[in-house]
Parts: structure tokens; sequence; C-alpha cells
């Protein structure tokens, strides 16, 4: 008899309730490519998910297909979760790919909402944070610049911004990297003359700086400009960045007319040079459009199974750059399936403008603009998202722009991917490997003479350097300092000891900046591991340090190198040099950690503000050492308990 038990769990998030779905005895499922090979029997799947239909509900909500490790399969919503999970169960009529997840799934777990809206929006928070690999993944792990206009200060600040918006400002973008915000400044520098240095520089400062003297700063660090002038530039910058360029450029025109009747000659020329340097930002064609205000454009090209989607990112008629994304998918996808999860993942954590324009239509369209909507909401927009799929004039121009993009960039990725896969081949060939790497693992040491010393290992593979699995590694000893075959050994124990632990994904090659000696400690790391069959192999620059001389050690093998011009030579040294440099600066910031921490950081219940406030009574840590009980009572924020607690950390006896 199987007996089922449905606990409950409540997630952190309004109107959404889980039930777990989990069978109380264990089901295995057979180790299955996941994309090659014959469908394994559906049974024990199908039996799952059967079982779970009974207490489903007929509410919208998102289900997670799971496996034997509780790792999701596949994340869905719908807006009746029994009916759409029932679909699961017929498995003769499902794609290949989905009678593969059904066969995998061990457990099932679903979380209701009130709408299918909501339901869309946490589908694609869920496969954006799980990565499922039977869903279209949207693999995006950089931050968007923004350009920030200050407002908590009397003369603003206009400067690019990254990251958590902590500062009473306004934000526009955003912008699809530095070049293309660090371009809007200079141009916002030219027309609005706005400073933008940071505050401690603008308060210390007795002269103009050199952007005063290139006419891109009004300088109002020194008094140059009024603070009533310098608030009506940052209202015109403010209404450019708007979308109102037209009236700050008429209004700059009155000004320069204005100043040549009062023979103003001078200010009238500086005028003249404001309105020439916003005309050349403001130039109208399919790379500025400026019909469309505030939009993304997304298209998506398609070749070879693989998927390359561009962004434009369009704000009050300017291009604001554009990025390329590779979601992973299965091959045989479709253009307005890949578009349709790519959107729904892409504004999980970012605004969504009033216009989206795409290059292929979605289905659901109408609940995709639905769910943008709430999300524009959310954060603080009252316009409705449209999506459009133009077929002509300007904006069909601005969408086939884009499309071209997409295709130029997949063709560039898919020639880089050859060329990798060649070079791959050649490091098979090179080492005796049964077959190009799939992961290649490096490992390498830093420190300052044994202070600060880290352990570091990156990936590479047939896409490049995956740098999310880039892994950091701080040596904890007791090791002799400078001892680089002892951290070497630590490293890789840590490593393998843990992804034997969790049973996490082999590399088909372990690379070691080193000579024999390393190789040594790492053959010993991985006999006693039992993972001897993993290839190593050591390169050592040699007694000259000439890069390109380089030997390479094998156990079993005699020391050998590669020809000076060889493309698996360089091949494998920017994989070395890449690992080198991930632990220079893996420990320059374990370094400066370090530097500012003192042993107050030791005592329990200090923490920064105390801190702080310590440093500013006794000048340094030392001061805090050395004072007396009463002298630490009179501290600012120093409780008598406090106090105690502090002398006596000092002075155990």
């Amino acid at each position: 008899m199987v007996v089922w038990r449905f606990p409950h769990k409540v997630f952190h998030r309004p109107a959404a309730r889980t039930l777990l779905l989990r069978r109380t005895t264990p089901m295995t499922q057979p180790e299955i490519p996941p994309q090659t090979g014959p469908v394994p029997p559906p049974v024990k799947g199908v039996a799952v998910i059967e079982a779970a239909l009974s207490t489903l509900p007929l509410s919208p909500g998102v289900y997670r297909m799971l496996d034997g490790k509780g790792d999701a399969l596949y994340v869905g919503k719908a807006r009746a979760l029994r009916r759409r999970v029932t679909a699961y169960t017929q498995f003769s009529r499902l794609p290949e790919r989905l009678r593969r997840m059904v066969s995998e799934t061990v457990s099932l777990e679903i979380v209701t909402t009130h709408t299918e809206a909501e339901a869309l929006l946490l589908e694609a928070n869920l496969i954006k944070r799980l990565k499922p690999r039977f869903n279209i993944v949207l693999r995006d792990d950089k931050s968007y610049p923004w350009l920030m206009l200050t407002e908590d200060h009397q003369f603003p600040q206009i400067a690019k911004h990254r990251g958590a918006r902590t500062r009473k400002a306004s934000y526009f973008g955003p912008f699809a990297s530095a070049w293309a915000v660090n371009q809007t400044v200079t141009a916002m520098q030219r027309v609005f003359l706005l400073r933008s240095c940071a505050d401690t520089v603008f308060a210390n400062r007795t002269r103009p700086c050199l952007l005063f003297q290139i006419r891109r700063c009004s300088a109002p660090c020194v008094g140059r400009i009024s603070e009533t002038d310098y608030a009506g530039l940052v209202d015109q910058a403010r209404s450019f960045l708007a979308g109102r360029a037209g009236h700050v450029q008429q209004a700059l025109a009155a000004e320069m007319e204005e100043a040549s009747e009062r023979l103003e000659f001078e200010r009238a020329a500086s005028i003249r040079d404001r309105i020439r340097a916003l005309t050349a930002v403001q130039g109208t064609d399919v790379i500025n459009p400026a019909s469309l205000g505030d939009a993304d454009v997304i298209a998506v090209w398609q070749d070879a199974g693989q998927s390359c989607v561009q962004v434009f990112f369009v704000r009050g008629g300017r291009n604001n750059g554009n990025r390329a994304h590779f979601p992973t998918h299965a091959r045989n996808a479709e253009p307005g399936e890949v578009l349709a999860a790519f959107i729904a993942q892409f504004y999980d954590d970012k605004p969504p403008p009033p216009v989206i324009l795409l290059s292929h239509p979605i289905e659901e369209r109408e609940l995709v603009e639905e769910a943008l909507t709430l999300k524009a909401q959310t954060m603080g927009s009252r316009k409705r998202v449209e999506i459009a799929v133009p077929q002509r004039g300007e904006k069909h121009d601005v969408v086939q722009h884009a499309l071209t993009n997409a295709r130029e960039a997949l063709e560039r990725k898919l020639a880089e991917s050859a060329g990798q896969a060649k070079l791959l081949a050649g490091v098979a060939e090179t080492f005796d490997l049964s077959a190009p790497p799939e992961r290649i693992e490096c490992y390498d040491n830093s420190h300052i003479m044994g202070a600060n010393p880290y352990g570091v290992m990156i990936v590479a593979g047939p896409e490049g350097f995956r740098k999310p699995a880039y892994r950091k590694y701080s040596i904890r000893g007791p090791i002799a300092p400078g001892d680089d075959f002892a951290m070497m050994h630590e490293t890789l124990e840590r490593r393998f000891s843990r992804a034997l632990k969790e049973e996490e994904t082999l590399p088909d090659l372990v690379l070691i900046d080193g000579g024999a000696g390393q190789l040594s400690a790492a053959t010993a790391v991985m006999e006693g591991l039992g993972l001897g069959d993993v290839p190593l192999v050591a390169s050592a620059k040699g007694p000259d340090r000439d890069a390109g001389r380089e030997w390479f050690h094998r156990a079993g093998h005699p020391p050998m190198q590669l020809p000076p011009r060889d493309p698996v030579l360089y091949f494998l040294q920017r994989i070395r040099d890449e690992a080198h440099r991930f632990a220079i600066t893996t420990h320059r910031a374990g370094r400066s950690k370090a530097l500012v921490t003192s042993e107050l950081d030791e005592i329990p219940g200090i923490g920064p503000a105390r801190k702080k406030a310590l440093l500013h009574h006794f000048g340094s840590a030392r001061g805090v050492k050395q004072a007396g009980l009463a002298d630490l009572e009179a501290a600012p924020g120093i409780s008598r308990e406090m106090a105690n607690k502090i002398y006596r950390f000092f002075n155990p006896g």
C-alpha cells in the first residue's frame, strides 16, 4: 500500500500557498540523458501525477515537477491547476521533451494564486531562480546600469548607478551597458552643465576642476552659478530625459535670443553650443526612433537549434543601447514560445516600459500584458503595458534592425562555438582523452608570504568560461606560510569531497597551475577520494618563466611542450591566466576585508554602529583596548553591561 502525505508550506508571497505532494516510499529513476536515447517507461512518473490529481484545486497557480534529488525539472502555470496537470497523464500525446520530464518526475509541488496573471509572474520568478532543465531559461546574471539624478543635495549630481536604489534620486533607464550610460552622462554634461563629482569632492573644492574649463560643468562647487540657475538646468535635464527634448530646445533658443538682444554675446555663444550639442544628441532615425517614446524592442533569431534574443532599450526616443541574450531551450522551440518565456523572466526584476515591440507574435498576449501591467504597478508605474508586433512604419523598421542584430550575434556565437569545439578536440588529442572535454576545471592559489591564502577554481567548456561555476576557498589550514602544495591539497580535497557528497558533475579534465610537485599533491587527493580516473594536468612555465614555453606534467608520462604557436597552447594559457586573475582578485578582496577588521569585530554584541562609536570616541582599536571601565561607560551608546563585556574581553584576568 502506498501512503501519501500532504503537508502545507507557506510562501512569503501575497496570495500564495504551497501544497506538497510526495511519496513516503523512495522512488528512484534511471539516469537518462535529457535529449538523447529512447524515452523510458512512464509508469512511475504518471502514477505520481495521477495520485496528486484528486487533491489539486481548479484555481490558478504554478506547479513544479521535481526529480529524486528534489531539483525542479519543470515549472509551469495554469488557469486551472487540475485541468492543466491532467494533460501530463496522457503520456502518448506529449512531445518527447515533456515525456522525458514526466518519466523523471518523483514529486509535485503547487502554489495557488488569485489570478492567472499572478501565476505567470510567479512562474517566471521560479524559472529564473530554479533554472529547471526542461523549461526555456534566461541565463542573465548581469545587472543593468541606470542614470541617476540625485535629489538629496542643493546642487544635484548626475551619475551612473547600478544596484539597489537606496539614495533619494530620480532614476532613468535601464541602459544596456556601462558604455551607453557613460555616453549619456557625457552628453548631459555638455548640454546641461550638471556636476558629476561625488558630494565629498564637491564639498572640498576651492577652485573649478577641468570639466569647467572644457565647458562640461557649471562649477556650482565654487559658486560660479547660483542655486536658482542650477535648479533651472536640472529641470531642463529632467524634461529632456522624460522625452520633452523639443520643449528644452525651444527654451534654449529663446534664451539665446534674449542674451543677444542684451548684447551678452559670450552667454549667447555658450547657449548656442549647448543647442548644437542637444541637436547632435537627439538625432532621429532607426537608431533613435523619436516616435516610440519609452519602449523595449525585442527580437529573436533562430539557427542550428539555438536562439538569440536581442533587446533594445528606447527611452524618450533615444536608444539606450542593446544586449544579446542566449536562452537555453529545446532545439525545436518556436520563436513565439521563446519570446513568451523570455519576456516573463526578463521583467522579473525590472520595470517594463509602456510599449514592448516584438519580432514574432506570442500566445496569450493579453495575459502577458496583464501580468506586466501588474508588475509595473508594483514598481510605481500607472501606465498599462502594451505588446505589439508592428508590420509597417518606423516601429517595424526598428524591429527589423533588432532582428538583424540578433542574427549577427547568433552567427558570431555559432562561429565561436565551432572554434571552441575545435580547440576542445585539440585538448582531447593532446592529453589522450576519450572525447572532447565538456567541463575543464583549473585551480590556482594566491597569498602574500602566507597571509590571506585563497585557492580558486574556474570552469571552462564549449561555451567558454562559466563564471557562475567559479568557486573560491579560503584556506583554513593549519598550513605553513607559503606551502603551496598544502594549499592545493586542501582546495582539491574540499572541492571533490563535496562533489562526491552532493553528487555534483565531475570534470573531464583538471588543470593545475604548477609543476610536478603540485601534480603530486593533486594526485594524492584524487586517489584518496577514489577519483584517480579523473585526468590531471599540471602546467609550469619553466625556469625562465616564459609564456609559450610551458611544460605540461601528467602522471605516468614524461613532461611535454606544445609548439609555440599551437592554438591549443593559447587556449590552455587563457584558461590558466583566467584562473590566475580570479585568484589574484579573490586574494586582494580578502586582504582588503582583513585591513578594515579589528579585534572589536570579535566582541559579541559589537556591531557596525557601536564599533563606529567606539572608534570615533577613542580614536583607534588600541585606544579601546587600553581604556578603563569608567572610560568605556562614558563612551556614547555604550551601556554599563556592554562596557563590562568589552573590558572583560581585553582584560580576561
